[in-house]
C-alpha cells in the first residue's frame, strides 16, 4: 500500500533523507524509529505530499505522490508533528470542517465524526475552543481528524506525545484494533510503543536505513535482548530515545 523507492531529500547542502526504499503492506504497523534529525519527519512529509522529494519515488494506493497528489492524499490519514489546528474552533467545528474538506456529506460525515469522537474520547470537550485544550486534547482532535475519512493508509507523527498514561493505553488500543485493515506507519521516540502496537520496525539514522525487522527480530540483534541497546548500537551517540511502560 505504500512504495518508496530511492527517497532523498536535500535542503541546499544539507541530505536530510538519503536514499530511503521500504513498502509496508496492508495490515502493517511499521514503527518509524530515529534520533532528532534522523530524517523520520521529513520522510513522513514527503510520503504524505507535504514535501516533495529531490530525487525518488512514492506511491500510496497505487498512486504516485508527485504525479497524482489528490488521489494519493485522500488515502491518507496524517497526524502531523504538534497536531496543528484552528485553535479559535471547537474540536467539533473543526472535524466538521475537515468532513467538508474530506468531501464528505451530511450524514455520512456527521456519522463519521460521531464514531472519531468516540474512538478517541473527545465527548467531554466537543464544544470547548481548542486553544483552551491540554496537549493530550489537541493531540486527540488531531488523532480524530487523521482517522476521519477511514483511511486506507494512516501517518502518525509521534501519535501519543502529551497523552497521559491511560490515554496512551487508549491510543494504542485504537492502533491496534485499525492495523488489520490499514497500512500504519508511526514514528516514536518510545521504544516500549513499539512493542506495544508494531508488527516491524525501521531504525533509521543520518537519513538512511540502518535496521529493518520485527521487534523481535531487532531485539534479538543485542545480547540483551532489548530494543533501546540495538537503538543505541545503530545510531548515533547523542540519539534520544525513551524507555517507559507499553501500558
Amino acid at each position: 500500500m505504500i512504495e518508496i523507492e530511492g527517497l532523498v531529500r536535500r535542503f541546499g547542502p544539507l541530505t536530510a533523507v538519503g536514499g530511503i526504499s521500504l513498502r509496508v503492506a496492508k495490515g502493517e504497523v511499521l514503527g518509524f524509529l530515529g534520533p532528532n534529525g534522523a530524517g523520520k519527519s521529513t520522510t513522513m512529509k514527503m510520503i504524505t505530499g507535504f514535501l516533495a522529494p529531490t530525487e525518488g519515488r512514492i506511491v500510496v494506493c497505487g498512486h504516485d505522490v508527485v504525479e497524482e497528489p489528490l488521489e494519493a492524499q485522500a488515502s491518507i490519514g496524517y497526524l502531523p508533528e504538534g497536531a496543528p489546528a484552528y485553535p479559535d474552533m471547537t474540536p467539533l467545528e473543526f472535524l466538521q470542517f475537515v468532513a467538508t474538506v474530506r468531501g464528505l456529506k451530511e450524514t455520512r460525515a456527521k456519522d463519521a465524526i460521531d464514531k472519531a469522537v468516540v474512538r478517541t474520547g473527545l465527548t467531554s470537550v466537543l464544544d470547548q475552543r481548542i486553544e483552551t485544550l491540554s496537549k493530550g486534547f489537541k493531540r486527540r482532535v488531531g488523532l480524530a481528524q487523521a482517522i476521519l475519512h477511514d483511511p486506507p493508509v494512516l501517518i502518525m507523527d509521534e501519535p501519543t506525545d502529551g497523552l497521559d498514561p491511560n490515554q496512551k493505553h487508549a491510543a494504542r488500543s485504537l492502533i491496534r484494533g485499525m492495523a488489520a485493515d490499514k497500512a500504519i506507519i508511526i514514528s516514536t521516540h518510545i521504544l516500549e510503543e513499539v512493542d506495544a502496537v508494531c508488527t516491524r520496525a525501521v531504525i533509521i539514522d543520518k537519513g538512511r536505513i540502518v535496521a529493518d525487522g520485527t521487534p523481535g527480530e531487532l531485539e534479538g540483534r543485542a545480547p540483551s535482548h532489548k530494543l533501546d541497546d540495538v537503538f543505541r548500537s545503530l545510531t548515533t551517540p547523542d540519539a534520544e530515545i525513551k524507555v517507559e511502560s507499553a501500558s
